[in-house]
């Protein structure tokens, strides 16, 4: 039986990333005003922890999400706020490194 290389699982994981970070984006888009917190938007996606805040991130690093004090995400439009430390750091080279070993 072939097994995939980890090459194969890090295309794989990135694409599942770019799909759930294109539905996040697309529920803020069509509900403006929507204030999520990380855990309402793992449930919503269906997602682990380590996966939605790598999410979360790169809709942070993109500018298109913003953190408000209490720890809702919400577009960026919406006015100030500031931006957490990940709790899971990179993520995807952990979990790729798991599984290449």
């Amino acid at each position: 039986m072939h097994t995939p290389s980890p090459v194969v699982y890090q295309k794989v994981a990135m694409r599942m990333i770019e799909e759930v970070t294109d539905r996040v984006r697309a529920e803020y888009m069509e509900m403006p005003g929507l204030r999520l917190k990380a855990e309402q938007v793992q449930r919503l996606c269906g997602i682990e922890r380590g996966t939605c805040q790598v999410v979360l991130d790169t809709l942070l690093d993109a500018k298109f999400l913003c953190v408000k004090p209490d720890g809702h995400y919400a577009r960026l439009t919406e006015g100030n706020s500031t931006r957490p430390q990940s709790e899971t750091p990179d993520f995807l080279a952990d979990a790729l490194s798991k599984r290449a070993s």
